[in-house]
């Protein structure tokens, strides 16, 4: 009777510990869990827009800076001198728009006056055509009355020059209807010419706006000289010095953001079946193994690089060993983002951890 009850307490012990493990299995294959987890973060490449000397480096490696906070200065004398020439050009526009519209006023005067011309040789020639008319009636009136001894031949002859003279008026004020009208012609090309060189008047001038924008580049230019932090992060790696040469358009330091933290869990492909948006999770990092943070899952990876078929020595394709009998899982990466991390863990880029997802969690 005794030994019977022994068997049933050692097999009543095996039974919760077989029924332990397989509930430990089923609770890893129902909640996903990998070892494998990665802390992120967005880092800024904080790269200088324009190049020269560093004269003023007010910050140190590792330090925490605030969003506008300077972090170098490039010798900013070059760039001042730019502006002030710029400046100048512009105050020189500025004086030869003027004289263009100057320019243009008389232009215009010009026109103006040609057609005045045109106006008096026309006015002329029909008050010469009256006067022509009436010369040629006073003349045929003299012809007739000459047989008849009414008048002498000197009045004819007098008659006679009166109209040969106002035709010859006629030729000349047709001349200058003429010489006017090529006045005309050349006082508008001249104010075309004038108009052409001047632009839009105003702020609306392309000459003005060039050297405007010249200055606002300057002036940029200028500003860009002082370079500062975009957001609230963390320096690292910094390898400026003080006179050391910055390049425009080079990177010059890191910049880790400190409000875009998040762990990629590297799940195997044959467990992430049920993970999807909004999963809560769990991640225990290993700098703090006993301090759970809490998480929910963002979104999974859509696709990760392939090793076989890529370009390889002498530009022939690499293939992988594969094993014959079993068959590696893939890793997909599944993006935690934190929610309600304590404030003593300090979170760095690229510390590893463990990711636990609760699956079927996103809708309680």
């Amino acid at each position: 009777m005794q030994i019977s009850r022994k068997y049933l307490v050692t097999g009543s012990i095996i039974l919760v510990a077989v029924l332990a493990v397989l509930l430990k299995y089923w609770d890893y294959v129902v909640n996903p869990w990998t070892r494998d987890g990665q802390v992120r973060a967005e880092v800024i490449q904080v790269t200088p827009r324009v190049s020269g000397p560093i004269v003023n480096l007010p910050i140190h490696d590792n330090q925490f800076v605030k969003a506008g906070q300077l972090l170098f200065e490039i010798d900013p004398r070059t760039y001042q001198a730019s502006l002030d020439q710029a400046q100048a050009q512009l105050d020189q526009t500025g004086g030869n728009v003027v004289a263009l519209e100057k320019q243009v006023e008389a232009s215009r005067a010009g026109v103006k006056v040609a057609q005045a011309s045109i106006e008096q040789a026309q006015s002329a020639i029909a008050e010469l055509e009256a006067t022509i008319a009436k010369d040629k009636a006073e003349y045929e009136r003299q012809k007739d009355l000459l047989p008849k001894r009414a008048t002498s031949k000197k009045s004819v002859e007098r008659a006679k020059a009166n109209l040969e003279i106002s035709v010859q008026k006629k030729r000349s004020a047709m001349a200058g209807l003429v010489q006017a009208h090529a006045q005309q012609a050349e006082a508008e090309a001249a104010l075309a010419e004038s108009e052409a060189q001047l632009g839009a008047l105003g702020a609306a001038n392309p000459q003005l706006r060039t050297s405007l924008a010249s200055v606002h580049q300057a002036e940029l230019n200028l500003e860009f000289t002082r370079v500062r932090a975009a957001v609230d992060g963390y320096i690292t790696n910094l390898n400026l010095r003080m006179g050391i040469q910055a390049v425009a358009n080079q990177p010059a330091l890191a910049l880790v953001d400190v409000s875009s933290y998040w762990v990629s869990g590297y799940f195997r492909e044959d467990t992430i079946a049920d993970i999807q948006a909004g999963d809560k999770a769990i991640v225990i990092l290993m700098t703090y193994h006993d301090r759970p943070i809490e998480g929910v899952v963002d979104s999974l990876g859509w696709g990760i690089a392939q090793d076989d078929g890529s370009t390889g020595f002498d530009l022939l394709p690499t293939i992988s060993p594969t094993f014959e009998w079993i068959r590696l899982a893939q890793r997909v990466p599944v993006r935690i983002q934190l929610i309600n991390v304590p404030e003593d863990i300090k979170l760095r880029v690229g510390t590893t951890g463990s990711v636990l997802v609760k699956t079927g969690s996103a809708e309680q």
